[in-house]
């Protein structure tokens, strides 16, 4: 739901020079002489497609006159919100399906079908839940490493009592040296030059400092080593009561072969135990030895996952949340918004690089994790969940960029392709009353290529000037809801004539009157930064708007 700027002052003076001579609604020309004053019957009965329109449950239950105008003029209702990820999934991932289903009984009491949106987004999203299935994401969490220094990274000062910070020298001062080769991850590793001759704790290394433990608690224990040739090693857990030392647990006979190894022990702290330290018994064997990432975590917290098992988790994250939401109301909801804003402003797929959460906590980009193939997945789901569905991807911004519009249509048609279960597109259409008539055009030209369904799904026309950015303290004129009202027919108009009769999907505005307009959040209403984008005025009065719409449907092609 978001919008690109243009430049209001070149569209009005267009509009106006085009105002003097009369052309063809859908060839670029409407003249603008007022007469938009019919605003007699309804738009569902001079529409041969479905009207629809967006509305919200606490008005529609509290506001006579909105529930008033959404019965009146529309044929199909699509919940602002009610059937949002973030609004029916709780926190522990389970389901409250009680405001949609009384929203749902509500319209179907009223004789409206109800249009489904949305089911997989990246906005709206119990995002909390599903970040916890995946560890907080793919790349963190797990237990914390206690190991200071443990990839022996960062050598402050190197000196034979310390060749890498915090890890100190017990025997063997001279063999230990930070290395930059033979590493196992990271740019460093400790290379240690064990001389023939002695015993395993000849050469031998600490960690310097006492390591916080929990008496009780199981700790995972674990490093990589490697050597020039093979043999076997040591190390020591060595715990403290408080002040004193405690019994050392000896791990005799730990194998090094000539590549990388991981040894990994599980060690249980003993009553009273407050403190460990681990040591590194590597002398008695001539030989050259490689360390590497030594851990100390704790083992009862369970490592996130990675790689593939995230997209596991998320493929059935998503599967689990379609096939619940359609599968409720199979046969009920004959339509859906499957997959919703799948791309970003430059026409990429979505991903957490391009759509970040910046702080918000209802964002989770399935995409992401899943990839391209995700939109196939989503909508066979869907179709699994009720194969007699109208199935919808959608947009925003199509109108106003060819890359995305692009993207969007190479989409659709591999879906479609694909035997997906796709059957209709959506072009969402927040636009300007600046937006080019040429682009709406090509735009209608190249969803109708696909063969698919082809909606208007969520409609708004702005007015303010300033566009996104909202001017302060205007107030639409009567000329301006007279350019409205052109650009709400020219776009009707433009979508009847290139869109086939049996592709139309119908058109849904996204709202009833001006003031309850998600256009018009509290923030622009207390900053007097009104818009004025739909069909009704605050009083629930018609607007010209509504007459230049009807106008469309009636198939006028001029004013």
């Amino acid at each position: 739901m978001k919008i690109n700027s243009s430049l209001y002052v070149m569209a009005f003076a267009l509009i106006a020079m085009l105002s003097c001579c009369k052309k063809d609604s859908q060839n670029g020309g409407f003249e603008n002489d007022g007469n938009f004053t019919d605003t007699t019957a309804s738009l569902k009965s001079v529409a041969s497609f479905p009207i629809g329109i967006a509305a919200e449950y606490p008005l529609s239950t509290t506001n006579s006159k909105y529930w008033a105008a959404v019965k009146g003029e529309a044929s199909n209702i699509t919940f602002g919100n009610e059937l949002k990820n973030g609004s029916i999934v709780k926190a522990d991932g389970t389901y409250d399906f009680t405001t949609a289903d009384a929203f749902y009984n509500l319209a179907t009491t009223a004789g409206l079908q109800v249009f489904g949106h949305t089911l997989v987004w990246h906005s709206q999203q119990r995002a909390t839940y599903y970040n916890s299935l995946i560890g907080g994401g793919s790349g963190g969490g797990g237990a914390t490493n206690l190991a200071v220094n443990p990839s022996f990274e960062t050598t402050t000062v190197a000196t034979t009592a310390e060749p890498a910070d915090g890890w100190q020298v017990l025997n063997g001062a001279g063999q230990f040296v930070s290395t930059t080769t033979n590493t196992n991850s990271g740019t460093k590793a400790l290379q240690v030059n064990v001389p023939a001759g002695g015993q395993n704790y000849n050469t031998q290394i600490v960690t310097k400092a006492q390591i916080p433990v929990t008496a009780g608690k199981t700790y995972t224990i674990s490093y990589y080593i490697k050597g020039t040739s093979a043999q076997t090693i040591q190390f020591e857990v060595r715990p403290n009561l408080g002040a004193a030392a405690g019994s050392v647990n000896y791990q005799g006979g730990k194998a090094v072969t000539t590549s990388y190894t991981k040894v990994s022990y599980d060690y249980a702290i003993p009553a009273n135990v407050t403190t460990i330290q681990l040591a590194f018994d590597l002398g008695g064997t001539a030989n050259t030895l490689y360390l590497d990432d030594v851990s100390i975590t704790d083992a009862s917290v369970v490592a996130p996952p990675t790689g593939a098992a995230v997209a596991t988790i998320v493929d059935d994250a998503m599967k689990k949340h379609i096939q619940t939401v359609v599968g409720r109301y199979a046969g009920k909801i004959k339509a859906w918004d499957v997959i919703n804003e799948p791309f970003s402003d430059a026409g990429e797929l979505r991903n957490n690089t391009n759509t970040p959460s910046t702080g918000r906590t209802d964002v989770f980009v399935w995409q992401n994790y899943l990839g391209r193939d995700y939109a196939t997945k989503a909508f066979q789901y869907s179709k699994a969940a009720d194969p007699a569905a109208d199935l919808y991807m959608n947009d925003y911004n199509l109108e106003s960029s060819t890359t995305k519009l692009d993207a969007f249509v190479k989409l659709a048609n591999e879906l479609k392709a694909s035997n997906s279960g796709i059957t209709g597109v959506g072009t969402q259409m927040h636009m300007l009353i600046s937006t080019p008539y040429a682009n709406i055009i090509t735009m209608m030209q190249k969803l109708a290529s696909t063969g698919l369904k082809v909606r208007i799904s969520e409609f708004d026309i702005r007015i303010n000037p300033g566009g996104p950015n909202p001017a302060i303290g205007y107030v639409a004129s009567a000329y301006d809801l007279r350019l409205q009202a052109v650009m709400y027919k020219f776009v009707i108009a433009t979508y009847i004539k290139y869109v086939p009769a049996a592709q139309r999907g119908g058109i849904t505005i996204w709202g009833v009157d001006d003031t309850s307009s998600w256009l018009n959040p509290a923030a622009n209403v207390t900053a007097n930064k009104l818009d004025y984008p739909l069909l009704f005025d605050k009083n629930f009065s018609k607007k010209p708007a509504y007459a230049g719409v009807k106008q469309a449907l009636q198939g006028n092609g001029e004013n």
